[in-house]
């Protein structure tokens, strides 16, 4: 047994593990973590397990330690020894509360609960020497699916150490608290209704580890359970909320055979109808949308009386302590008119704002002499930000409907910030990502292309602007993509006075003027399909071009002063 910092009797962690698959690798490097941090840790060496004698030493020190850390990796079952261990640290675990939380490192947790692969192969082994209906191993394969039912750390690939380092966070965390208080409030022992209860708070303070012990502590009495980790993370579009939906699903019916959903409406559908009559725990970790929580967990009526959610959020605005006057709520109920659409928009931008904001916000309301869904929706762009406010304009305007990498490539170009921007938008409900694609409601686009302000995307008001004098224009972005191409005439100098022009996209559109165009130095980003056999210049002087895309044209070479570093594809 390898020495530790603290002179106690009692261990605080025991790593159960198959020495030739980790031991030098993931294994030390985690056994020196805890090490470092202080953590009085049991790992046994080679040597104790050349005899039977040593067993009552290893099932000793099993329980006296408080949590127990089981490596699953590819021969962990092959190992006799192991799976002793393994036996004693489940009975220590409901008898004597021992933490136990898995570390299922490049084996999939199915293979450990089935008994498939590898860990097939090992139980037959042990069949074959035992007998085929040997008690011993009946017991091993039990204690193998329970453990690989547990909540824990799954490694296939990538960097060990953030592994090591969020175990080694978790285990500090849960040696400094304990979870029984949560544990009395969720009043598992009775079957009355459905309760849900969440854990709220800033990142970092270990609301993860407190529902992962809770998890493990109680999921066996219930008649299915999940522990849905990342929800934030793994939920950005709307085919990873149908994932996560499948998952709930394939955990809490135990099914060999992932249920396939079609889409989130489906899915909802699918996890009422089939859990409406289970007592079932469901833990989401890490929830800041209410569009996830209306996904996996909408109503209590989707499950069984007795079921209790527990709910881990990093920010989510909906359970914040802000008591809110009910006449308030109605009021802004008001002036939504009942639309689905403003309701959600308006509690997007008012949900964790305080009691004086919800008045202001009313107040700007009573001023608005017509009020219109428009003006209801305007009120979310108001409280943008000028980062925020330009991309969503740039999207209503000009990029409904693309490919969000595009749209990224795009305006990333006119210098905003458009990774925060798009989160926001999502999170304030003005837009939406479904496969990749950006989309915004109809009406949210109308809102946006009434505000417009420099932004031009009709035909004629594209020619009226290239008629006149461009000395004072303010047009920062001209999009133009008529459904079937058009002529257009542009004079060679048409937009070399227009100094704020930042963005350019022209397609379906022919020049009659069959010579080059001078393009401003300050813009970013040129788009023109068609355009003959001429290449765009440019005045004398520093350039801001990133992007330029020319598809359909008859260009024998690049200018020098253009330098060539790779090709553009625009999504189609």
């Amino acid at each position: 047994m390898a020495s530790s910092s603290k002179p106690k009797s009692n261990y605080e962690v025991f790593l159960s593990f198959r020495g030739t698959d980790v031991r030098n690798t993931f294994l030390g490097h985690l056994y020196k973590a805890l090490h470092h941090n202080g953590i009085y840790t049991f790992i046994d060496s080679e040597e104790l397990r050349k005899g039977d004698q040593t067993l009552p030493a290893l099932m000793k020190a099993i329980e006296e330690s408080f949590v127990a850390i089981i490596v699953f990796s590819k021969d962990y079952a092959s190992s006799r020894w192991c799976l002793e261990e393994l036996m004693k640290i489940m009975e220590c675990k409901e008898q004597k509360d021992l933490t136990v939380l898995p570390v299922f490192y490049k084996v999939d947790p199915r293979e450990v609960r089935q008994g498939s692969k590898s860990y097939g192969k090992a139980l037959a082994k042990h069949e074959s020497k035992f007998g085929k209906d040997s008690e011993k191993v009946e017991r091993w394969k039990k204690a193998l699916f329970d453990a690989g039912s547990l909540s824990g750390w799954h490694f296939n690939d990538g960097d060990e150490s953030e592994l090591i380092e969020r175990i080694v966070k978790e285990i500090s965390t849960l040696l400094d608290r304990t979870p029984l208080h949560l544990k009395s409030t969720l009043n598992i022992e009775s079957d009355d209704g459905v309760f849900m209860m969440g854990l709220w708070g800033k990142g970092g303070i270990g609301k993860t580890s407190l529902a992962k012990a809770i998890y493990n502590d109680i999921f066996r009495q219930f008649e299915g359970s999940a522990f849905l980790a990342n929800v934030r993370e793994t939920s950005k579009g709307c085919r990873d909320l149908v994932a996560l939906q499948e998952k709930l699903l394939l955990e809490i019916l135990l099914s060999k055979q992932r249920l396939v959903v079609s889409n989130v409406d489906a899915g909802t559908n699918l996890v009422r109808d089939r859990l409406c009559c289970k007592k079932v725990l469901l833990i989401l970790d890490d929830v800041d949308d209410l569009r996830q929580l209306n996904a996996l967990a909408g109503e209590g009526k989707w499950f069984g009386n007795g079921t209790r959610e527990l709910l881990s959020k990093h920010v989510f605005q909906t359970h914040q302590k802000l008591k809110i006057r009910t006449d308030l709520v109605y009021s802004v109920l008001n002036y939504a008119e009942g639309l689905p659409l403003a309701i959600e928009v308006l509690g997007s931008f008012l949900c964790g704002r305080r009691e004086h904001e919800w008045k202001s916000t009313l107040k700007k309301f009573s001023k608005i002499p017509h009020k219109t869904i428009n003006n209801v929706l305007k009120i979310s762009y108001d409280g943008l930000e000028d980062n925020e406010k330009e991309i969503f304009l740039h999207i209503a305007c000009f990029f409904k409907g693309q490919d969000s990498q595009y749209i990224k490539k795009v305006i990333d170009s006119c210098d905003f910030e458009i990774t925060i921007g798009l989160e926001i938008l999502l999170e304030r409900s003005l837009i939406s990502m479904e496969h990749g694609i950006v989309e915004m409601h109809d009406l949210i686009q109308l809102m946006g292309m009434d505000i417009r302000r420099s932004r031009l995307w009709l035909y004629d008001d594209v020619l009226d602007v290239l008629s006149r004098d461009m000395g004072d224009c303010v047009v920062k972005a001209i999009v133009l993509e008529p459904p079937q191409q058009k002529e257009i005439y542009v004079e060679p100098n048409a937009f070399t006075k227009a100094s704020r022009l930042r963005l350019l996209i022209m397609h379906n559109l022919h020049n009659s003027f069959q010579g080059p165009i001078y393009l401003p130095n300050e813009l970013r980003w040129f788009e023109w399909a068609g355009c003959a056999s001429w290449f765009p210049q440019f005045s004398s002087g520093p350039k801001k071009l990133v992007g330029i895309y020319m598809s359909k044209c008859n260009i024998t070479g690049v200018p020098k002063q253009f330098k060539v570093s790779n090709y553009l594809h625009r999504p189609l």
